[in-house]
């Protein structure tokens, strides 16, 4: 039987913890009330989601390796979005590697839909087309033909449309297995669509920014100067900074500043306060 499920969130905390097949810190970058839902769909070997937010933000995602996200646009009238420093058009799909990491950065509200497969499944359903859901694969952007990215954006709206005035057509095994077959099909022909490649300063810039994520890992609870940080992740300043502009959208000593108060808060939000201070 399928799972459906749908939240409402106010805290970008308990909202990040809520999405799935990554590990996701989200960093509010915009003014104002932060508002997401999140729909979660699972129709048997295949999962959904659905997220619409209100507010710009950056994230860092860990994808697991037990299943594979194929993230995109839910609609076409979106203000821009960038992965790993490369926009990311209505008319592209992500396709991520198995156990990597990448940023997310939006500039307005985001709505955006994701398909999933357990990761072991890949290869055997999709042969060539799913050459880069293997592990040790990186992640990648594919533009495929507007038609077949406009079916796959058309049929997970619908589902979810289905899952929510009709809940009870869920519970047949025929029809999740004909929409898992109808999304699975929509999904495949969009995999052999032309693949953005990555430049080798593209990949040199990435590489920058996952060793700037894994310092502050580290060092959460000590004191980061600049000419250290740029020691640390073998970069100028200047590269660095660059770097941080492409995939954060902002500097790196504000995002290390803005990320130390978000790691702050999510301690005391998840600490018991009859033991816990804010000092």
């Amino acid at each position: 039987m399928a799972r459906y499920n749908s939240f409402t969130f106010t805290d970008p905390i308990p909202y990040q913890a809520a999405i799935r097949d990554a590990e996701v810190e989200l960093l509010v970058t915009g003014r104002g009330d932060f508002h997401a839902e999140l729909t979660q769909i699972d129709l048997d070997r295949l999962w959904m989601q659905y997220g619409c937010e209100s507010l710009p933000r950056v994230s860092h995602a860990a994808v697991g390796s037990e299943r594979v996200p194929i993230m995109f646009l839910a609609d076409t009238d979106q203000a821009a979005v960038h992965f790993s420093g490369k926009e990311v058009s209505t008319a592209a799909i992500v396709v991520n590697g198995v156990a990597t990491t990448h940023h997310l950065r939006t500039s307005g509200p985001c709505r955006w839909a994701t398909v999933s497969l357990p990761s072991n499944d890949w290869a055997a359903i999709t042969g060539p087309a799913g050459r880069g859901l293997t592990p040790g694969s990186l992640a990648r952007l594919v533009q495929p033909g507007c038609e077949s990215m406009a079916r796959l954006a058309e049929l997970h709206r619908a589902i979810r449309q289905l899952a929510s005035a009709a809940p009870s057509t869920f519970s047949h095994p025929e029809v999740i297995l004909s929409l898992e077959q109808e999304l699975m099909k929509a999904t495949m022909r969009c995999l052999p669509g032309q693949e953005q490649t990555e430049t080798r300063s593209g990949h040199h810039h990435s590489a920058i920014v996952k060793r700037l994520e894994d310092l502050l890992a580290a060092n959460y609870d000590k004191p980061l100067y600049l000419a250290e940080i740029c020691q640390a992740v073998g970069a100028s300043e200047r590269t660095l900074r660059i770097c941080c502009e492409e995939h954060l959208g902002m500097g790196p000593t504000r995002y290390l500043w803005r990320r130390r108060m978000q790691l702050a808060r999510r301690a005391l939000t998840l600490a018991d306060p009859a033991i816990t201070t804010v000092t």
